[in-house]
């Protein structure tokens, strides 16, 4: 039965990719492979007992450790499930992570408990901790930030970090994400992001905030980069 049915699904797919109009096919076959990516993050997940498995198979996790200072305070902003900030405590600082999402915030209290770690559950947007920080950490999150320039000078003003650690998705991680712009589809990896950066508009962005690019790398489709204020 599962073979009759895997046929009766896959061959009018493949009839229609084959055979269509290229633009009509290349819409709907962009259509069908986003639906496929969004189950196949989330079972994903599940796989690996609710944390996504990119965590320990891209090991970004090391480019914010790796840089940890002893006691240094940091601000993790978009803390979301808490595993990151929780690596950075182990790895000697002493780490604030304000987090949006309830949902977030309570697996984080829940999951990840250490002496030098702290969970606030808050809007950054909006209200941000009323203490400086030596470090400011933006993993995934400046993409879901209408204005990120403001955001940025706001922070620096309000926290005075003396660097931050971020990393943002790419736009030019593969050829058909401009195809897929080019069709007028959506090409983001989330619906949420604003936008998904080149290093060039990474640069162009922090640069009108007023930071400087001391570091950066580009792996696994996404920026990696520590900046300080030009000041």
């Amino acid at each position: 039965m599962k073979k009759i049915a895997f046929f009766f699904a896959y061959v009018p797919i493949k009839l229609y990719g084959m055979y269509a109009e290229p633009k009509n096919a290349l819409i709907f076959l962009f259509g069908l492979q986003k639906r496929i990516t969004t189950i196949i993050s989330t079972r994903a997940s599940d796989y690996d007992n609710g944390i996504h498995p990119k965590h320990r198979l891209m090991q970004y996790h090391l480019f914010f450790t790796e840089r940890m200072k002893s006691n240094e305070t940091v601000i993790d902003i978009g803390s979301g499930n808490g595993f990151l900030a929780f690596d950075m405590a182990k790895a000697g600082a002493r780490v604030t992570g304000i987090e949006l999402s309830k949902k977030n915030f309570d697996k984080a209290q829940k999951l990840f408990k250490d002496s030098k770690l702290t969970f606030i559950l808050g809007d950054a947007l909006k209200s941000l901790p009323g203490e400086n920080f030596d470090t400011a950490v933006m993993s995934n999150v400046l993409e879901h930030i209408d204005d990120r320039v403001g955001f940025l000078k706001k922070v620096q003003a309000n926290l005075h970090p003396k660097r931050w650690l971020i990393r943002v998705p790419c736009f030019d991680r593969d050829w058909q994400v401009p195809l897929m712009k080019e069709l007028h589809l959506d090409s983001r990896l989330d619906e949420t992001h604003f936008t998904e950066f080149t290093v060039d508009s990474f640069k162009k962005e922090t640069g009108a905030a007023g930071l400087k690019v001391v570091y950066l790398e580009v792996r696994w489709g996404e920026i990696w980069a520590e900046l300080v204020p030009n000041i």
